[in-house]
């Protein structure tokens, strides 16, 4: 029988599949519904993005804005690790933007936590190792 935990974080893998398969469907009001309404989201430098983003409605610009650039593609989550409150994805990036033929094709790590069943924070890491670090994973 699962303990609590397990089930627990069962349930936020299966919203953390939702939330990236409604971003690959551009359906960002679906994100939103996932997110707690003190979402914190951390895009690291670098990113054409990058900055911290706090509560709903800027997460929704931001997202908008973002999926907006896509031609065509996806973010796959491909791995899930879960460590207490924190849960690490690899995630495969495969985008075309808009008016550039070059696909991007990249490996991250999306770092979660979770408040009352919704995302209340997430963090992507470009070096997978420092998504595990930052969760504790060894």
């Amino acid at each position: 029988m699962p303990t609590n935990q397990n089930a627990n974080a069962q349930n936020e893998i299966a919203i953390l599949k939702e939330v990236y398969a409604a971003i690959n469907r551009n359906d960002i009001p679906a994100v939103l519904k996932l997110f707690d309404p003190e979402i914190e989201r951390i895009e690291p430098e670098g990113f054409p993005s990058s900055g911290t983003y706090r509560g709903l409605e800027k997460i929704e610009a931001h997202f908008s804005q973002a999926r907006a650039t896509w031609a065509e593609g996806s973010c796959e989550p491909e791995q899930f690790f879960v460590s207490g409150d924190k849960i690490v994805v690899f995630v495969w990036v495969h985008v075309r933007l808009k008016d550039n033929p070059q696909w991007i094709d990249a490996h991250i790590a999306d770092g979660f936590t979770f408040r009352n069943g919704k995302v209340i924070q997430m963090r992507t890491f470009v070096e997978k190792q420092q998504a595990l670090d930052w969760a504790g994973i060894n």
